[in-house]
């Protein structure tokens, strides 16, 4: 996936308060907004399994 690509589907993710994030200088660092995501993350990932 091009870089563009990626900034798109974060700005996405950001606007459905799905991923927080900070910036440190010229970085910025995402992650998951709450437990309640990634539980929801293992869910969809344990059915795509089956």
């Amino acid at each position: 996936m091009g870089e563009s690509a990626v900034l798109h589907q974060v700005r996405v993710l950001r606007s459905q308060r799905l991923v927080t994030y900070r910036r440190q200088g010229r970085n910025v660092y995402y992650g998951l907004a709450d437990d309640h995501i990634m539980s929801l993350y293992r869910e969809v990932a344990k059915h795509l399994d089956e």
